[in-house]
């Protein structure tokens, strides 16, 4: 059976289910300026390796977590879009010195 639309106001992508979501908002936020952080950095500078590695590990882990607990499309969407800047700034650490700046 086919499903009954209903209509959103706020668009499909962005739709929202009306109540607040402190935590989830808070972790979205915070995946989304590590995961940029971790992005620019790792583009800008091969001596900021730490920074972007570092910040990519903790955006991946909270972008996880988020994504777990998340309840609306609007905190996926954005979530996915932290995830990935934090993913891509991680593993370009990674190739330029990793975590301890290869020391180890």
């Amino acid at each position: 059976m086919a499903q009954a639309l209903r209509p959103n106001t706020a668009g499909g992508l962005f739709a929202t289910d009306g109540k607040p979501h402190p935590l989830q908002d808070t972790l979205l936020a915070v995946t989304l300026v590590l995961g940029i952080t971790s992005f620019l950095t790792a583009m800008i500078d091969d001596d900021l390796n730490l920074l972007s590695s570092w910040t990519g590990l903790v955006g991946i882990l909270t972008g996880a977590y988020g994504q777990w607990i998340s309840v609306t499309t609007r905190e996926r969407f954005g979530l996915i879009l932290g995830l990935g800047a934090s993913g891509v700034g991680f593993f370009l650490g990674m190739a330029h010195g990793g975590l301890f700046g290869g020391v180890f």
